[in-house]
């Protein structure tokens, strides 16, 4: 028995034409997982409470950047690492500098560089000293001798008489906090790349029959 093979120009145009259309598949598909990975990490940051601007650090890239891959891919990440990292995973937060970690009240105001204040900072800008009370139960504190302004913050009292002097907590220090987790990134990435195969093909199909 003698078998021949022959491979003619129509089979050879056939498979080419199924290569091009699975390119296509893979990578609108893995572009379409991208977009929908970037919606639902956005979506859940803002359920979260964490605002649109954090929301909008999520960022994505699809490679290769024009034309079409069997090879495509997507990368979704965040601009701000750190604070959606932190959320995501709920890390126990101790201070850097010292054995207290120091949280402002209201009255301490606000950083003049943007975030939370220091005590360095505040002495700084107030003219004020800070004194440690230390307390069994719960935070000890840094308190400041002054005055509440209209604004809740404590000033330099002014007047001669020591009329409107106080005490007035200025941070809470505490040895360390845990931070709540309130995100699950991993959930909506896994469920990305579960549901990836099946788009794929559902592509690569829909192509070869609109060929």
């Amino acid at each position: 028995m003698k078998l021949k093979l022959e491979i003619t120009a129509d089979i050879v145009a056939q498979m080419r034409a199924e290569i091009r259309a699975g390119e296509k598949a893979v990578t609108d598909a893995v572009r379409a997982a991208g977009i929908d990975l970037k919606t639902a990490w956005r979506r859940q940051i803002a359920g979260a409470g964490l605002g649109a601007r954090l929301g909008n650090s999520i960022r994505l890239a699809t490679y290769p950047k024009a034309g079409e891959s069997l090879n495509a891919a997507a990368l979704v990440w965040s601009n701000a690492p750190v604070i959606v990292g932190a959320h995501d995973t709920g890390p126990l937060i101790r201070s850097k500098h010292g054995f207290w970690l120091a949280i402002p009240t209201p009255a301490a105001g606000k950083s003049t560089r943007g975030g939370r204040i220091t005590p360095g900072e505040w002495e700084r800008r107030t003219g004020l000293r800070l004194r440690f009370i230390y307390r069994r139960r719960g935070p000890s504190l840094l308190v400041a001798e002054g005055r509440l302004n209209s604004k809740g913050r404590a000033v330099v009292l002014r007047a001669k008489t020591g009329r409107g002097l106080t005490t007035v907590p200025i941070f809470l220090l505490v040895p360390q906090v845990k931070l709540r987790k309130r995100l699950d990134l991993a959930r909506d990435a896994e469920r990305a790349v579960d549901a990836l195969p099946g788009r794929i093909v559902a592509e690569w199909v829909e192509r070869l029959l609109t060929a």
